[in-house]
């Protein structure tokens, strides 16, 4: 994975230019909003040097509205700044993760077998979290309070080019402490992503598997896995935040020094005549304007460097090649007949270690294979390699003789089927998660769908029929109920080729023989692959393949394979036993 870091430019180009019609219109305010906060300082001097000594009123009731027209012209363009880029900044938060969250689900399935669901929630949810730190308030206040020292500082050697001088010694010491600090926190910033990621992640599966960890007594171990987490979390954000502590204190100490030294050298000025009471308390108030925005950049600093960090770990993600790569995968399937073949096809999930050798077989347009073995014999790789999930390490499947790797996987998705041993359910209705195939199928469609697979033999008994929600994952329905809900989705799917993987493991001996009978209507005139541990289920299969140990051991129909009193007759055998 890419440690390239995102550069300044480079989210100029992105995020800031972009919007710099919005961008432009909130400096406009904040340099209205600085200028108008320098009114108060000017008049103070005013007000001490002319108003008070001649005992002006007019002047000091010209002074006061112009004071308080100031104030009221801050508070406004501060409204205004902060609904125009704050909501914006969010806008494009909201817009950020939908990008992350579809370029995630565009990566390969080895991706998501390698990262946790919780982690891949963080780096959706959180990572892109920080930019708002540069579209909102955030950067517009970082310009403007250069802005304003700027502007404080030429006023300030206006007043006195002497004590100005003496001020600037802290500040550059300061700039070059605070660039420091800067380069160190944003890895720091960076890794606690990462944690963050593997926290969340360890918490998601701590939560999905609660039975599991109630059923075996181990919710001390689960705490304690979980404590060590956040551990780790906490002195990732103890580093940054000494930092970040080292920054501001610097800020206090050096400009207090400074400040210190204003108060001596101006009340020396003062005693010598060559300063005004006026024009040192004019001194005194720009020198906050000037130090203030100062302490605030040193601030909004380290929400940049996080904000930094935080794309640093999004472009990590936006940087991966998709499974659908458009420049390989350039041939579009508009209508599949089902012809698969697989030459010489091998894969291993590490290097060096295959899983499927040398695997030759055909399967013909509405033809049944069913692969059979033993326990971790190679079988679901297979089923996996047809509905590409994976890819072979050598050799090639085609599809109506196209070489499947240079095939657009939306193409043959749309028309490939698929139910699991553990086939994944929504929370929602049961309508909701048959209809997930085809969100407009019309309700003869749905009903159809419905009675193949016998869902509504146990919805006719539910208050809500379809319509009744069934919790996350489908936990308040059965093992075969909810692998019904599965099979009737993938007869709604209406595809073209079909795998059954395991696909009546979970159903009792009566739901079992209704599914078959569901199944030799949703097979005919579909390419199906079944892999099942009950060989009784298939007998019809227009072809067996018995895989052990990664190859193809034996083949041929039910009958050719018990009369060869092979692997498949052991197997078959042993089942009839038990």
């Amino acid at each position: 994975m890419s440690k390239k870091k995102v550069t300044i430019i480079q989210a100029f180009k992105e995020f800031i230019w972009p919007r710099k019609g919005k961008l432009l219109i909130g400096l406009l305010l904040i340099v209205i909003s600085r200028l108008s906060s320098f009114i108060l300082p000017l008049k103070s001097k005013d007000l001490l040097d002319n108003v008070i000594p001649n005992k002006d009123i007019d002047g000091l009731i010209q002074l006061i509205f112009l004071v308080g027209g100031a104030i009221s012209v801050q508070a406004i363009t501060s409204f205004i700044l902060t609904r125009l880029l704050s909501v914006e900044a969010q806008f494009l938060i909201s817009k950020l993760r939908a990008k992350v969250q579809k370029q995630i689900l565009s990566l390969p399935i080895s991706f998501f077998d390698n990262n946790k669901s919780g982690e891949l929630v963080s780096r959706i949810m959180t990572d892109v979290e920080g930019v708002r730190n540069l579209i909102g308030t955030g950067l517009v206040q970082l310009i403007g309070g250069i802005i304003t020292a700027i502007i404080s500082l030429f006023l300030l050697i206006s007043i006195s080019p002497k004590m100005t001088l003496f001020v600037l010694l802290p500040i550059a010491i300061f700039s070059i402490i605070a660039l420091k600090a800067f380069g160190y926190i944003r890895p720091i910033f960076r890794k606690r992503g990462k944690i963050n990621a593997e926290v969340t992640g360890r918490l998601v599966e701590t939560l999905n598997g609660v039975r599991v960890i109630k059923g075996f007594n181990a919710e001390a171990q689960e705490n304690l896995t979980f404590e060590i987490g956040v551990e780790r979390l906490f002195q990732n954000v103890k580093k940054s935040l000494t930092s970040t502590a080292l920054i501001t204190s610097s800020a206090i100490l050096l400009l207090g020094f400074a400040s210190v030294g204003i108060m001596g050298i101006g009340g020396v000025m003062i005693i010598d005549k060559t300063l005004t009471v006026g024009n040192f308390l004019a001194f005194t108030l720009l020198l906050g304007f000037m130090i203030a925005p100062i302490v605030q950049m040193s601030n909004i600093g380290s929400q940049l460097t996080e904000a930094f960090a935080g794309l640093d770990r999004t472009e990590e993600i936006m940087n991966m090649k998709p499974e659908d790569d458009g420049s390989i995968r350039k041939i579009v399937l508009e209508v599949i007949n089902g012809d698969i073949k697989f030459e010489n096809v091998s894969f291993s999930y590490k290097e060096g270690k295959e899983v499927v050798h040398n695997i030759n077989f055909e399967a013909q347009k509405g033809s049944v294979t069913a692969l059979v073995g033993s326990s971790g014999s190679g079988k679901s790789t297979i089923a996996s390699l047809v509905s590409t999930f994976i890819s072979p390490k050598a050799g090639t499947i085609t599809v109506d003789g196209k070489d499947l790797s240079k095939v657009s996987l939306s193409s043959y998705r749309s028309q490939l089927g698929v139910v699991l041993q553990d086939d994944f359910l929504f929370e929602g209705t049961i309508r909701e998660n048959i209809i997930f195939p085809r969100p407009n199928a019309t309700e003869k469609q749905i009903n159809e769908a419905v009675n193949t697979a016998y869902v509504n033999e146990f919805t006719d008994r539910f208050e809500e029929g379809l319509d009744t929600v069934i919790g996350e994952r489908g936990i308040k329905l059965s093992g075969g109920q909810r692998q019904r809900i599965s099979i009737a989705r993938a007869v709604l799917a209406n595809p073209k080729i079909l795998i059954l993987d395991e696909a009546t493991s979970n159903l009792d001996t009566e739901s079992e023989s209704l599914i078959q009978k569901s199944f030799a209507e949703l097979m005919k005139g579909r390419t199906t692959f079944v892999i099942a541990h009950r060989l009784s289920t298939i007998r019809k299969a227009d072809q067996i393949l018995v895989i052990e140990h990664g190859k193809i051991v034996e083949r041929g129909k039910h009958d050719e394979l018990i009369a060869l009193e092979g692997r498949y007759y052991e197997l078959f055998t042993y089942q009839s036993r038990i």
